[in-house]
């Protein structure tokens, strides 16, 4: 909480979701773990819960095309290797990320704290 505000914390949410599930590949499983500390931070820099629910639901959603699991049974249907779809996924990601990290400030500040 200390190098971030309520404007900065949803793109530092969504950075940190996406390093992690890079790493650790949940599928959502380890929002059930971090959830009452990204809230709890949430609570205290004022920014809508709800939202940082969602924030950090993409940040794990961009790290999927870092690291595609769900890519496996598409490419054994298909009969391709990873190395042939991997540079299509890293190009969709260093442009929509940064995109996902700039909405997701500019739209948390038209939300209200409850």
């Amino acid at each position: 909480m200390s190098v971030s505000n309520e404007y900065l914390y949803p793109a530092l949410i969504g950075v940190y979701s996406c390093v992690l599930g890079v790493f650790v590949p949940s599928g959502g499983g380890k929002w059930v773990v971090e959830a009452p500390y990204v809230l709890g931070a949430a609570n205290e820099l004022h920014v809508n819960q709800g939202w940082m629910v969602v924030v950090y639901d993409l940040g794990e959603a961009s790290a999927n095309l870092l690291q595609p699991f769900w890519m496996l049974p598409t490419l054994a249907i298909l009969g391709l290797k990873a190395r042939d779809i991997m540079g299509y996924t890293f190009a969709m990601f260093l442009a929509l990320f940064p995109t996902v990290l700039v909405l997701v400030t500019l739209l948390a500040q038209t939300l209200t704290f409850p």
